[in-house]
């Protein structure tokens, strides 16, 4: 079996710089860490976890809380979170919570435990368990990150998109057409990033002087899309902006359903570009998030806490883009 004296007489170092780059010790200058990295790769040394744990009092593991993980959004979320982790030499463990305040609850008490060392949320709700830390210690020093959403009133690092504005774009678009009968169809409202996105598209309808709303309330399933699409339909609206894809998919077949066509009749737009989006009938105009970097750059942020990194790091934007596809078209004429 090789051994860590192994690795450094392998590297020409010694066993405490190779023991600073295996726990992940950030003041190993670059040359000497790649030497290291190189020799364990060469020799197929494999640090004993267990021992480690033991000696360090860490788990080399971080959880992430997904409210729904049947969700393809969340699946390139989580894909971009594993990457980073796996890059920083932490193990990723899945915590599905289907919602359920009780099942994140208890997914935060691991990391109150220590049964993890860092915790990534990317719910809409923090547990109580976790505000009870933040309020107990230095907020700096809790290893939670925030992804997709976020809690303004707790200092919890996040990466989110910009939602009042990618509101504001999707309803500014449906508005050049010529809509002005509009649904949407929301995600749950005790959600900021809900919120958000309503109060974006609120005010491009102010600031136009000109539209009226029609609004659901969904749960950004295919489900939700379907009943409120239904609905609208027959309230006589020429769009509708749901704010997940999955909702605006559900509601593509409500309309197809009531002998309507999209978007000769109703157009519809969704919000995420999952990657199904391009590949529905008609092809789905959408609100494109950056999935795979949300989830890479909320771990980063974690390994910063982590590592012992210092400044509050707050909540980073990134950039979103209306993606126009067959499914929204001009208004149709009230001869239709």
């Amino acid at each position: 079996m090789v051994k860590i004296v192994d690795v450094a007489r392998h590297a020409g170092v010694s066993t405490a710089t190779v023991s600073r780059v295996l726990n992940r010790n950030m003041r190993v200058a670059g040359d000497l860490r790649e030497r290291v990295e190189r020799a364990v790769a060469d020799l197929g040394y494999s640090m004993n976890v267990a021992a480690r744990s033991l000696r360090t009092q860490r788990s080399s593991k971080i959880l992430i809380s997904v409210p729904d993980i049947s969700n393809p959004f969340f699946a390139d979320v989580i894909r971009g979170a594993e990457e980073a982790a796996r890059r920083a030499g932490f193990s990723v463990m899945l915590g599905d919570t289907g919602n359920d305040p009780a099942l994140e609850g208890h997914y935060a008490s691991l990391l109150a435990r220590r049964e993890v060392d860092g915790l990534v949320i990317l719910g809409h709700r923090v547990p109580s368990t976790i505000i009870d830390l933040l309020a107990r210690n230095d907020p700096a020093m809790v290893p939670v990150a925030h992804g997709c959403e976020y809690s303004p009133d707790l200092r919890v690092p996040s990466v989110h998109i910009d939602n009042v504005a990618a509101g504001g774009d999707a309803a500014r678009h449906l508005l050049e057409l010529g809509h002005r009968r509009i649904g949407v169809v929301t995600g749950p409202l005790d959600s900021p990033l809900s919120r958000d996105r309503l109060a974006g598209v609120r005010s491009a309808i102010e600031k136009a002087r000109q539209g009226e709303l029609l609004l659901r309330e969904g749960d950004f399933s295919i489900e939700a899309g379907y009943a409120h699409g239904q609905a609208l339909a027959l309230e006589g609206v020429t769009a509708i902006f749901c704010f997940s894809d999955e909702m605006a998919l559900g509601a593509l077949r409500a309309l197809g359903d009531a002998g309507l066509r999209c978007p000769d009749d109703v157009s519809v737009i969704g919000f995420d570009d999952i990657r199904f989006a391009a590949f529905a009938q008609p092809r789905l105009t959408t609100i494109a998030q950056p999935r795979e970097a949300i989830g890479r750059r909320t771990v980063e942020l974690l390994v910063h806490r982590l590592e012992g990194g210092t400044g509050d790091l707050g909540h980073i934007a990134l950039p979103h883009q209306l993606i126009v596809r067959a499914s929204t078209g001009p208004c149709p004429t009230p001869a239709r």
